[in-house]
């Protein structure tokens, strides 16, 4: 079989497994999207024993949220293509086991670009005013109209720093020019044209410089080994005092005792996150009852919009790839160290 060849299912119709258990309205937009050309399977339930022996007799899986295990693919005997309904397959893959099995890995780029910038924005807006706060005071019968004023910020004119110059970083940075902000960024992997970098207001810094001058810090990154723990406690203490962290990429990309310290300390003055170290987070987890984070249930990307977009371009992908037509956005596994 070739790269380009691959076998094709039963009846010619690639059997495919949405890998998560999902609510039911969920499934009516998968079912929609994958159409009559795919023999979709659904799970009736989050039972690991039905995944398994879903996952035997299918072609490709199309992977969200829920990990996919080396336990899953020593049971998918047949699988020949791993979709990722988004891009976030480090964490969310055992990758090096997709890799040595020589199976195809995609990734979908449309979709939550827009979304998770949206939300990005939404979370420094509301982290600047403590919308989450005032929000549950109120309701509690505590009208704080000026208790809060000289804790709150505005955007503009804010010194904002975003991690991470990928596609969502870039619509970030698009968002927020109505502001007026000075904005810096860094990434290994992008540098902006200089008219790009003029037009946003942006300035491409180093890591340690950026998180020495921003006002707010926003990530836009991966999660992989070397990104794990990026914000820690030493560089939170190196944050400016005052100012405001967001992160709706991934939770393991920050020490999350770290900043629970520094928010109830005072160094930092607020923080909004998307996503957690664990999800969903520990009854424990120190960010659960601290009343300047604002936490939203990975989220970030979740809107009908984006759902139906990526789902739109995952299955139009696994078509063309079981027609042999060359596979869209494929990651090149055997190049990856990380």
């Amino acid at each position: 079989m070739s790269d380009n060849a691959p076998a094709h299912a039963s009846s010619n119709r690639p059997r495919v497994l949405y890998l998560s258990h999902a609510p039911e309205d969920i499934y009516d937009v998968v079912r929609r999207m994958a159409g009559e050309d795919i023999d979709l399977v659904l799970l009736p339930d989050n039972d690991e024993a039905a995944r398994c022996a879903a996952l035997a007799d299918c072609d490709a899986v199309v992977v969200a949220s829920y990990r996919l295990t080396a336990e899953h693919l020593a049971a998918a005997k047949k699988l020949q293509l791993v979709h990722h309904q988004g891009v976030g397959w480090h964490d969310t893959t055992d990758w090096k086991t997709i890799r040595d099995r020589d199976i195809k890995l995609a990734i979908t780029l449309s979709g939550s670009t827009i979304s998770v910038a949206e939300h990005t924005l939404m979370l420094m807006l509301a982290a600047c005013r403590h919308l989450a706060y005032a929000d549950a005071e109120l309701r509690k019968g505590k009208w704080l109209v000026n208790a809060l004023r000289t804790r709150s910020r505005e955007i503009m004119g804010r010194t904002i720093g975003i991690v991470g110059m990928g596609r969502i970083g870039l619509q970030v940075a698009e968002r927020l020019v109505p502001f007026g902000i000075k904005g810096l960024y860094c990434d290994p992997n992008v540098t902006l044209v200089s008219a790009t970098e003029q037009r946003l207001g942006m300035e491409k810094t180093d890591f340690d410089t950026l998180i020495a001058r921003s006002d707010i810090v926003t990530l836009h990154l991966p999660m992989m080994a070397s990104t794990r723990n990026i914000i820690s406690a030493d560089v939170i203490s190196r944050m400016q005092p005052g100012s405001i962290f967001i992160n709706a990429a991934r939770g393991g990309l920050v020490d999350e005792v770290a900043l629970d310290k520094a928010l109830r300390e005072g160094h930092l003055l607020s923080a909004a996150l998307d996503v957690f170290e664990g999800e969903p987070p520990a009854e424990d987890n120190p960010l659960l009852t601290n009343p300047a984070c604002i936490l939203t249930p990975h989220i970030a990307a979740g809107t009908r919009d984006a759902l139906e977009q990526k789902l739109g371009a995952v299955f139009t992908n696994i078509k063309g790839f079981f027609d042999g037509q060359p596979l869209e956005n494929e990651v090149d596994l055997h190049s990856h160290q990380d």
